[in-house]
């Protein structure tokens, strides 16, 4: 059971939870109370289905000198009748708005029709009075007896008749209708004591007697059931019954400690066909109870709450009884108990209990006691819960005092979880939508039970500062002034690294200081620098100023707390301030793979000199080409001091190798002055480029790199020194005694262009049978092989002597052959060009002018006829005339005084095209008599070169256009 404050309650009601019993003196009262106390902790634990709130405005006042009796709710407004016979209209805030004094003695009962236009009182003066609200218009009717319940019809205000039903000591049940002549009184029913309670719900009305409850449909004008009052119940003037409509067709009744819920439905009874048959009205509605139980507890009020039951309970004292019930003075001695309101449901579950404080309740009995409820649509109750707008209102009244109870909503049930500390349910309750999101928010609405705020705060003591961290992007969201004092205060904790990786970045956007404490947070602690490398790697850089936190990490560069992740995180810094030197410094020490793409982007060339060690150890296949590009910025004498000093890091001579040669390959002079270092690096790691590295550089010592190839009995390479010293019979010497290779010493030998040489290879052969055979195999084309056979000692077994003779005649008769092959091919050759140029010299190249274009076109026919086939000439249109003094051939006038075209051939003769062709014509006459007249020549500028020109022409007897010059010559 839950003891409840309400606001406002003055101090002189005691503290929560005070049942304000007396103590007695014996022990083992005081350790029942104890247990009682334990009791009462545990029963706190559940949570209460309502809350209350004192109604203020003009109740404190009216109340001070009045009693309240009875209450009535209407949509828009509360109807209160207190003792002195007044009907105050107040709003749902407790202001008066208007008054009515209707009675002179204690007004009994109050009902609103269901548009709220008209309010009906009934009063021990045995008087009921109807009142407009919204006029002046007033009803007064004398009964002589009092009356104890009234009800409007609830189309009162839409219908004429005017109807009502009220009741009394009289035992009657008036039922008032307006007619032509007035208003009259029927008696629906009477003969079985006072009425103490009359309900109106659309057609049905039902009332209590003495004998029970009786149910009265005024649409079949007929009563249709009769309910019997509970076997035990006390006298109706001492407990009252009560009766609640819950909807049009379920009806509530409570009557001292029972309660029964009656359910009254039509029936229908089909007939065949789908036709109905008749039916006496008494059949017409059925009455159930669906439900009824007994309770502990006197029923002081009772109203529907969804799918359960609202009961206002009276708790009666040990000297409550059948001495209550006889009595019909209350007792004033000031033990009552506080009343309570439960929730329970159909089958008397108890839901919740909750103790009301209201004023005097000492001194009060269950009859000084009211429920009354606004009316609701329970359509939008579901699953416990009822739709914004649609909860239902209870209001509790005591002689001096009117409590307000309506359902707790998720909010108060997330304020409750907080205020006894399950943290996580609340914030279980937020996220599945239960309450409000703003809940979440640290700075909704000032509340102090805020889920976020308390949470946090919650989690803080508790020092589960992860826990805390990780749920922050839930509670504070979007909010970046809760964020950024939830970062202070996790710095003031020293807690902040935890709180790091889930601030936002964006949405909110916190201030640059925050993110900049952060960072520092981090650098300062040794145990989270890779997250402050993570951190840096994924923030934006515009976010927050890399200097600060520059200046928290530079001081720990010379101390033990600096790690290889905190100088990466301040490189990463570096570069986001745009100090790329610094950062590459420290990316080169860290051999970080990717700096050599980093310098290229920052053109940091400036930066290696001093880090050519570092930058070979890396990689020295990308190292060696970002050297050997920039050797202006870094000079190779740098290089090779840096890669000498670096020798107890790493195999310098091995990098120095790679450098020099790739150096000597990019310009053989830039490293001369290494060039005897660089002998003796090729013959310790590339031995194969070291021969190429002599015969290509004259910068090294010769005596240096005999020594060298001495020790590392390099043999061709020794030849070669030997050779360049001028020593090359001592070379010869190495090919032959110790290469063995006779193929070498020929090509040397040949080499040096020295017969001496040569003979000096034969005598030293000819102790050696199987190289006199190979030197013999060898010497075709450098050297007579006879003079090698005549010089060889007689008697001299020589190794397939006779098949090397033979090889060696086969060769020689083979370079004959192909030497006269090539001859005849070069021959033929050049003539076949000569022919080709010959011919080439022959064609002409006809230039005309623009005016001759239109006489070109007339001469077409007569060129036609002049040939059957088109001669192939390239048409080049002279835009100007003929310059200087080029002259015809055949008239040798100059080419400017005619306005005709030329021909030019590539022997450099030129000839008017008129006195070419008349010279064509004549030459063609003499040729024979018989020969078809000549056609004029085609406007064609350049004839084929093909091969077969002539023989066309022959056959096809065609003369072709030739320099006259050239041809009468050759004729």
């Amino acid at each position: 059971m839950n003891h409840l404050t309400m606001a406002p309650i003055p101090s002189e009601n005691g503290v929560l939870g005070d049942d304000e019993r007396e103590e007695e003196e014996d022990d083992s009262e005081e350790d029942e109370e104890e247990e009682d106390v334990v009791e009462e902790e545990e029963e706190e634990e559940d949570e209460p289905r309502l809350k209350y709130q004192r109604m203020g405005g003009s109740i404190p006042t009216l109340l001070s000198s009045d009693a309240a009796c009875c209450i009535a709710i209407a949509e828009r407004m509360i109807a209160l009748g207190t003792h002195d016979g007044t009907v105050h209209i107040l709003d749902f805030l407790g202001n008066q708005v208007k008054e009515f004094r209707a009675h002179n003695a204690t007004v009994n009962d109050l009902s609103f029709d269901i548009e709220g236009e008209y309010i009906g009182s009934c009063s021990d003066d045995g008087y009921v009075v109807i009142n407009s609200l919204f006029s002046d218009e007033k009803m007064k009717f004398e009964y002589h007896r009092p009356m104890k319940a009234i009800a409007l019809d609830p189309d009162y205000a839409k219908k004429t008749s005017r109807r009502f039903v009220a009741g009394g000591l009289a035992g009657h049940l008036f039922f008032n209708t307006k007619r032509w002549l007035g208003y009259k009184d029927q008696v629906l029913h009477s003969g079985e004591g006072p009425i103490h309670a009359v309900k109106w719900r659309a057609s049905l009305i039902a009332w209590a007697n003495d004998a029970g409850v009786k149910v009265y449909d005024t649409a079949d004008d007929q009563r249709i059931t009769f309910i019997e009052r509970p076997r035990g119940s006390p006298r109706p003037e001492i407990l009252v019954p009560h009766l609640v409509w819950q909807d049009d067709s379920l009806l509530v009744i409570g009557w001292g400690t029972s309660v029964k819920i009656a359910s009254i439905r039509a029936n229908q009874y089909n007939g065949t066909n789908g036709t109905y048959r008749n039916v006496s009205k008494s059949s017409m509605n059925q009455v159930d109870i669906v439900a009824s139980f007994q309770t502990t507890y006197f029923i002081s009020g009772i109203a529907p709450f969804g799918d359960s039951l609202v009961v206002l309970a009276y708790i009666p004292g040990e000297e409550d009884g059948e001495k209550e019930f006889s009595s019909t003075i209350p007792s004033r001695q000031g033990n009552a108990q506080r009343p309570e309101v439960r929730i329970v449901t159909w089958n008397n579950d108890e839901l919740a209990t909750d103790a009301l404080p209201v004023h005097g309740f000492e001194h009060y009995k269950a009859k000084d006691y009211t429920l009354a409820h606004a009316p609701f649509s329970g359509s939008s109750y579901a699953g416990g819960q009822w739709a914004a707008g649609d909860e239902p209102l209870y209001y509790i009244v005591s002689p001096k005092d009117v409590v307000i109870a309506k359902p707790r909503d998720t909010e108060d049930h997330i304020s409750w979880l907080l205020q006894h500390g399950w943290h996580e349910k609340a914030l279980a309750a937020v996220e599945a939508g239960q309450g409000r999101s703003e809940l979440l928010d640290e700075g909704w609405g000032g509340c102090p039970f805020c889920v976020g705020s308390r949470y946090l705060d919650h989690l803080i003591v508790e020092r589960k500062y992860a826990e805390a961290a990780s749920l922050c992007p839930k509670l504070l969201r979007g909010s970046a002034s809760a964020w950024e004092r939830w970062v202070f205060h996790f710095a003031h904790l020293r807690q902040l690294p935890v709180l790091v990786p889930y601030m936002p970045t964006e949405n909110p956007r916190l201030r640059d200081t925050a993110y900049e404490v952060a960072l520092v947070a981090l650098a300062t602690s040794p145990s989270f620098h890779k997250d402050l490398l993570s951190t840096v790697k994924s923030w934006p850089p515009v976010i927050y100023s890399a200097l600060p936190v520059i200046s928290a990490i530079e001081p720990q560069l010379n101390t033990s707390s600096m790690t290889d992740t905190l100088k990466e995180a301040l490189a990463e810094l570096y570069v986001i301030d745009t100090q790329y030197e610094k950062a590459f410094a420290l990316y080169a020490d860290l051999m970080k793979p990717d700096i050599f793409d980093f310098i290229e982007k920052h053109n940091l060339q400036d930066a290696i000199r001093e880090k050519v060690a570092q930058l070979m150890i890396l990689d020295c296949k990308r190292a060696v080409p970002l050297l050997i590009q920039h050797r202006d910025f870094i000079t190779p004498s740098e290089v090779v001091s840096q890669l000498l000093d670096a020798s107890k890091k790493c195999d310098s001579r091995y990098f120095l190798h790679l450098y020099l040669h790739a150096l000597f390959e990019a310009s053989p002079h830039a490293g001369k002055e290494f060039h005897d270092m660089q002998v003796e690096l090729y013959a310790d790691y590339d031995p194969k480029m070291l021969l190429p590295f002599l015969r290509s550089s004259q910068h090294y010592m010769l005596e240096k790199a005999y020594e060298i190839c001495i020790k590392r009995d390099l043999l061709k390479e020794q030849v070669f020194i030997l050779g360049r010293m001028g020593n090359t019979k001592q070379a010869l010497a190495v090919i032959i005694n110790q290469l063995g290779d006779i193929e070498e010493a020929v090509e040397f030998v040949n080499m040096q262009h020295d017969d001496e040489l040569w003979e000096e290879l034969i005598r030293q052969c000819l102790n050696k049978p199987e190289m006199v055979g190979v030197l013999l195999e060898h010497t075709v084309g450098n050297l007579d092989p006879l003079y090698i056979v005549n010089m060889v000692p007689n008697g001299l077994e020589i190794p397939r002597l006779r098949d090397r003779l033979v090889k060696i005649i086969t060769d020689y008769r083979t370079e004959t052959s192909l030497r006269h092959g090539c001859n005849d091919i070069l021959k033929a050759d050049c003539v076949n060009l000569l022919i080709k140029y010959y011919k080439e010299a022959r064609h002409a190249i006809y230039l005309r002018n623009e005016e001759d274009e239109a006489r070109v076109k007339r001469s077409d026919g007569r060129a036609s006829q002049a040939t059957e086939r088109p001669m192939s000439m390239k048409t080049m249109e002279v835009k100007s005339k003929t310059r200087g003094g080029g002259r015809c051939c055949m008239c040798f006038d100059p080419f400017s005084i005619q306005n005709v075209s030329v021909i030019v051939f590539f022997c450099c003769h030129a000839y008017h095209m008129n006195c070419l062709m008349d010279s064509t014509y004549s030459v063609s006459g003499k040729q024979g008599k018989g020969a078809a007249p000549q056609q004029p020549v085609s406007d064609y500028d350049e004839y084929d070169n093909d091969d077969d020109e002539d023989e066309d022409d022959a056959s096809s007897g065609v003369p072709r256009m030739r320099c006259i010059l050239c041809t009468t010559a050759a004729g």
